[in-house]
C-alpha cells in the first residue's frame, strides 16, 4: 500500500509541477514581479508537503515552536534546518512567514520545471568549485536578501543524512549571519521517520518541525555559534525521535 501511495504522490507532484512552473515562467515573461512568483511556488510547495502528502501518504506534520520565530516585516533571520529527506526542502516555505532564500548548487537550475522555477526566484545559487567566490556571493546576495525581509534558509550538513545519523556541520550560515547581524533560528525536523533519503517509498506518520529560540550572531564567532546551533539541533532530534538514537 506505502508502495502505491508513494507512486500516486510522485505522479501528483510531476504532473503539478508543470501548470505551477508555466506560470511562473509567464509571469516572469509578463512582468509578474517576485514577490507574485514566489507565492505561485509556494502554494505548490504546500501542496506538495502538506495537503497531497497528508491526503495521499498519509504523513502529517507536527510543527510547535513558530512563536520563535522573529516578528517584523524586515526583520532579518538566518535559518539553519536539519537536513533528513526532501520533505524539508519543500515544508520550510509552506509553513515560514516570510519568503525564503535558498542557498543551493547551480547544478538545480538545469532540473527541468523545477529548476526553472526557483532560477526565476530570489534564491542564492552558488558554484560549489569556487569555495570563496561562492561564499562572498552568498553574503552579498544574503545581505540584500535579508534587508527586503527574506529570510536565508540553509542546511547546514550540506546534504541529506540519514535518520539517528549526524553530518559535519559546515558554518556557512552563521559566517553569513555573524557578517549580517542577523540572528539564527535552529529548526529540527524527524522527517526521515516517513520519507527517507534518496528512499522512493513513503511510510505514514508524524513529522515533527521543532523551531528553537533566536539565537544572536552579534559579538560571535561563527564557528562557536555552529556549535551552538549544532549542539540544539542534535539533543532536539533525540528528544523527538529518541528511537533512532538508541
Amino acid at each position: 500500500m506505502a508502495f502505491i501511495r508513494s507512486v500516486l504522490h510522485m505522479a501528483w507532484m510531476a504532473l503539478t509541477v508543470v501548470p505551477y512552473t508555466l506560470a511562473i515562467v509567464l509571469g516572469a515573461l509578463f512582468g509578474m514581479g517576485r514577490a507574485q512568483r514566489y507565492r505561485i511556488a509556494s502554494a505548490w510547495l504546500s501542496l506538495s508537503s502538506r495537503a497531497s502528502a497528508r491526503a495521499i501518504l498519509g504523513i502529517e506534520t507536527r510543527i510547535t515552536g513558530m512563536e520563535n520565530l522573529p516578528v517584523g516585516e524586515t526583520t532579518p533571520a538566518v535559518l539553519l534546518v536539519k537536513h533528513q529527506s526532501t520533505f524539508e526542502t519543500f515544508l520550510m516555505p509552506a509553513i515560514m512567514p516570510h519568503p525564503l532564500a535558498y542557498v543551493f548548487k547551480k547544478e538545480l537550475l538545469y532540473v527541468p520545471f523545477f529548476g526553472w522555477s526557483i532560477g526565476l526566484l530570489d534564491m542564492i545559487h552558488i558554484d560549489r568549485s569556487l569555495r570563496t567566490q561562492a561564499f562572498k556571493r552568498v553574503v552579498a546576495q544574503g545581505r540584500e536578501r535579508l534587508a527586503q525581509g527574506i529570510w536565508i534558509i540553509m542546511f547546514p550538513e550540506g546534504t541529506r543524512i540519514a535518520r539517528g545519523q549526524k553530518g559535519v556541520y559546515e558554518t556557512s550560515g552563521t559566517r553569513l549571519a555573524v557578517q549580517t547581524g542577523a540572528p539564527v533560528i535552529p529548526i529540527a525536523v524527524t522527517s526521515a521517520k516517513c520519507w527517507p533519503r534518496k528512499a522512493f517509498v513513503k511510510t505514514p506518520g508524524i513529522v515533527d518541525v521543532s523551531i528553537g529560540k533566536p539565537i544572536p550572531s552579534v559579538g560571535r564567532h561563527h564557528k562557536e555559534l555552529m556549535q551552538e546551533v549544532e549542539n540544539w539541533i542534535e539533543a532536539e532530534m533525540r528528544r523527538l525521535d529518541p528511537e533512532a538514537y538508541r
